[in-house]
């Protein structure tokens, strides 16, 4: 049974830095790109960052562009996202996804595999 289970959420001030944490289990994942979206309260889940499976070339939303970065290490079948430099605005729960199978990294509805999240509140 595949599961992704994130956390490292929590709460943090502004200005603040969290590390996010996705561990894959159930199959191999190094042929697979891993993402990270977040949801905000009242919004759509939106795209966040992602990591090329063949390359480990990272891809990532104009939102958070040079405050976030992902990577992964595939022995561990882990995938993190470090997150400096923290908004309000960054406040949502954060879900990973796993294995593009369809769409482009950034497409929420392409993934096969998702956590359940984890909760990252930043306060002003």
């Amino acid at each position: 049974q595949v599961q992704l289970v994130e956390s490292g959420g929590g709460l943090v001030q502004a200005g603040g830095s969290l590390r996010l944490s996705c561990a894959a289990s159930g199959r191999t994942f190094s042929t697979c790109t891993m993402g990270w979206f977040r949801q905000a309260p009242g919004k759509e889940r939106e795209f966040v960052a992602s990591i090329n499976w063949s390359d480990g070339s990272p891809d990532y939303a104009d939102s958070v562009k040079g405050r976030v970065t992902i990577s992964r290490v595939n022995a561990k079948n882990t995938v993190y996202l470090q997150m400096n430099s923290l908004l309000p605005e960054d406040t949502a729960v954060y879900y990973c996804a796993a294995c593009t199978v369809v769409g482009t990294s950034a497409y929420r509805y392409g993934y096969k595999y998702w956590g359940q999240g984890t909760q990252v509140t930043v306060s002003s």
